[in-house]
C-alpha cells in the first residue's frame, strides 16, 4: 500500500535496499565477532527498518549529520549500536573500515552510542529514553523552522518503560508530525519473551490511544517498510508509529527467532557459517587508526548581550525561585535560543514569568519529569538552551535521564525549586535533600545555590553562558537581599590569598550568619573548606577565560 500520490516502490529501489540490509547484517556480525562482545541478533531484526530509513526516507547531511537541516535518527535500543554504525558507514559518514574498531578502548564506536560519533545526538542504552530525545529534536526542528524529520528506533522490550509512554503522550499533545517511531517487535527480550510477544494489535492500540497514527507491518518486507515511511511523511497533525513484526536474528537460520542469543557475539566458526547464508561479503578493510570523533562536547554556548541588572534594594525580601523567573525572562529577552520546559508547576517555579513575557517560549511538560529532561536533551542538540523546571525533590525521579544527559555531554539547564527543609509544613516528600548529591555526582555538571534574589538572577544568566549541565536550586521562603560582609568577606580573603582575581568576582553574600569576625574564624566556625571554595570559584573563572593563581 502506498500513500496518496506516492508511486509504488520500484523493483530497483527494493533491490538496492535489500543489498543495504544485507550489508548491515554482515557489518554487524563481523564487528561484534571482532570485538568479542555485543548484541548482533538485536541488529539483525532491525536491518530492513534501518536500511529503508537511512537509504530511502532520510535526507541526511553526510558532511554535517547533526545540523538543523538534516534528518535525525535516534537509536533508542542502544544495544543495537553496530547496525547504526554500519548505516552511518554505508552512508559515508564514517569509513567502513572503522567498523572493525567496535568496542575498542581507542575507538569512538562504543558498545552503546554516544554523541562522540557524527550522526548521534544523545547517548542511549538506558532503555526507554530515545523517544523523548526524538520529541525534543522534533520540537527543536519546528522552532528552527526546519523541514527535517526525526526517526526513533525502539525495541519492544523497552516499550514496557513508562518513559516511552510519557514521550508518546507529549509528542501527540504537540502534534509532532515530524516524528516517526519505528518499533522493532521481535518478541524476545534479554532473558525471555517480551510482555506481549507478537501481539501487534496491543502495540497499535497503545500508540493510537496516545493520539498517534499507527501502522502494523512485516518488518522484513521492504515494500511494506517503504510504504509505511511514505504514510508517515504524508500524515499531518500527529506523530506516526511504524509497528514492525520482526524476528530476532533474522537472516541467519540458527539465530532467527531463537532464544538465548541476546548479547552474544558469534565465534569465528559461527560467523563463517552465518556469512555463508548471507551471501558474498565485501573484503575486510584495514582501519587507518584515524579518529572520527566529533568536536569536543559540550560545545561552548554562543555569546549574547548582558541581561538587565537586578533591581532589588538592600534589605528587600525576595524568594530565589521568584528571582529565577525574573532572571529567565530577562535572559530570554537577550537570547532567542532560551526556552523553558516546566512540569505543571510554573506558578511555583516561576517559569510563568517567562511565559507571560514570551508565551511561545515555555513548553508545558506536564507531570512527567523523565520525559522533560530527555526532551531538553533533544532541544539542546538542536542548538537551543532549554531550562527545565520543577520541584527539586521530583528531579530525583529523573536521575537516570540526567545521568544519560551527562554521558551525552548535553548542555541542559535545570532549576529545582523548594529545596531543603524550609518547606517543613509540607512534609518530607516535598523536601529536596538528595539533589545536591545527585547533581554533584554527574561528571561535568555545575551546581549553583543562590543566597538571595540578586545572586539567583545573575546565576540564571551564568548558566546560559556555561557549557554542560547546570543545576540551580532555589527556595520558597523570601529572604533578605543583603550587602557583602561577614562570611562573604572571609571567602573573598581566601580567594585573594590564593591568587584569584577578585575583579572577576562581582559580590558574595551569605544569609543568616554573623557579619563580623576574622576570616579564618568565620570559615572554621561554619566548617567551610577554604581550599574547596578556592577550587570551585577558580574553576568557574578559568572556564570563562580568566587565569587564576
Amino acid at each position: 500500500m502506498t500513500a496518496p500520490g506516492q508511486a509504488a516502490p520500484t523493483s530497483a529501489l527494493l533491490e538496492q535496499l535489500r543489498e543495504k540490509a544485507r550489508l548491515l547484517r554482515i557489518h554487524s556480525l563481523r564487528s561484534t565477532t571482532a570485538a568479542g562482545s555485543g548484541h548482533p541478533t538485536s541488529c539483525l531484526s532491525a536491518a530492513e527498518l534501518v536500511a529503508a530509513t537511512f537509504f530511502y526516507a532520510m535526507k541526511l547531511d553526510v558532511a554535517n549529520p547533526n545540523s538543523l537541516g538534516s534528518d535525525r535518527f535516534v537509536l533508542s535500543k542502544g544495544h543495537a549500536a553496530p547496525v547504526l554504525y554500519a548505516a552511518l558507514a554505508e552512508a559515508g559518514v564514517l569509513p567502513v573500515s572503522r567498523l572493525m574498531t567496535l568496542r575498542q578502548f581507542s575507538s569512538e564506536l562504543e558498545g552503546h552510542p554516544t554523541p562522540r560519533i557524527p550522526g548521534v545526538d544523545a547517548a542511549t542504552g538506558s532503555l526507554g529514553q530515545g523517544l523523548s530525545v526524538g520529541a525534543g529534536l522534533a520540537i527543536g526542528a519546528r522552532i528552527g523552522k526546519s523541514s527535517a524529520r526525526v526517526y526513533v528506533l525502539t525495541g519492544d522490550g523497552e516499550l514496557a518503560e513508562g518513559n516511552i509512554w510519557e514521550a508518546a503522550a507529549f509528542a501527540a499533545n504537540y502534534g509532532l508530525d515530524n516524528l516517526v517511531a519505528l518499533a522493532d517487535i521481535n518478541a524476545l527480550g534479554q532473558s525471555q519473551h517480551t510482555m506481549y510477544e507478537h501481539d501487534m494489535e496491543v502495540y497499535r492500540r497503545k500508540f493510537e490511544a496516545q493520539g498517534w497514527a499507527a501502522e502494523v507491518i512485516d518488518g522484513h518486507d521492504l515494500a511494506a517498510v517503504v510504504g509505511a515511511l511514505d504514510h508517515a511523511r504524508a500524515t499531518r497533525g500527529k506523530p506516526f508509529a511504524i509497528i514492525a513484526r520482526t524476528d530476532k536474528g533474522h537472516g541467519v537460520s540458527f539465530l532467527s527467532g531463537k532464544d538465548g542469543w541476546h548479547g552474544k557475539a558469534l565465534s569465528s566458526e559461527q560467523l563463517e557459517k552465518a556469512l555463508a547464508e548471507l551471501g558474498p561479503a565485501p573484503p575486510v578493510q584495514k582501519d587507518t587508526g584515524r579518529s572520527y570523533e566529533r568536536k569536543p562536547l559540550p560545545a561552548q554556548p554562543e555569546n549574547f548581550p548582558a541581561t538587565a541588572a537586578p533591581e532589588y534594594k538592600i534589605g528587600q525580601s525576595a524568594a530565589t525561585r521568584e528571582a529565577f523567573g525574573i532572571g529567565l525572562k530577562n535572559l530570554a529577552a537577550v537570547n532567542p535560543k532560551v526556552y523553558a520546559i516546566d512540569g505543571d508547576v510554573k506558578n511555583s517555579t516561576f517559569t510563568e514569568t517567562l511565559q507571560k513575557a514570551f508565551p511561545d517560549r515555555l513548553i508545558e511538560g506536564f507531570i512527567a519529569e523523565q520525559n522533560m529532561v530527555s526532551v531538553g536533551v533533544g532541544m539542546a542538540a538542536q542548538g537551543l538552551v532549554p531550562f527545565i523546571g520543577t520541584f527539586a525533590c521530583f528531579l530525583s525521579r529523573a536521575y537516570d535521564q540526567v545521568r544519560m544527559a551527562g554521558i551525552s555531554r548535553s548542555s541542559i539547564k535545570l532549576c529545582g525549586s523548594h529545596c531543603g527543609v524550609s518547606i517543613g509544613e509540607d512534609g518530607p516528600s516535598q523536601m529536596a535533600l538528595e539533589d545536591l548529591a545527585i547533581f554533584r555526582a554527574i561528571p561535568g555538571a555545575t551546581v549553583f545555590y543562590p543566597s538571595d534574589g540578586v545572586s539567583a538572577e545573575r546565576l540564571t544568566e551564568e548558566m546560559a553562558r556555561r557549557a554542560g549541565i547546570c543545576y540551580l536550586r532555589t527556595s520558597r521562603p523570601k529572604t533578605a537581599v543583603y550587602a557583602e560582609g561577614g562570611l562573604g568577606e572571609a571567602v573573598l580573603a581566601e580567594l585573594a590569598a590564593a591568587g584569584v582575581p577578585l575583579t572577576a568576582v562581582r559580590r558574595m553574600a551569605v544569609d543568616r550568619v554573623p557579619h563580623s569576625g576574622k576570616p579564618e574564624e568565620l570559615l572554621d566556625a561554619f566548617g567551610i573548606s577554604a581550599r574547596k571554595i578556592v577550587a570551585a570559584v577558580g574553576s568557574l573563572l578559568e572556564e570563562r577565560g580568566t587565569e587564576v593563581g
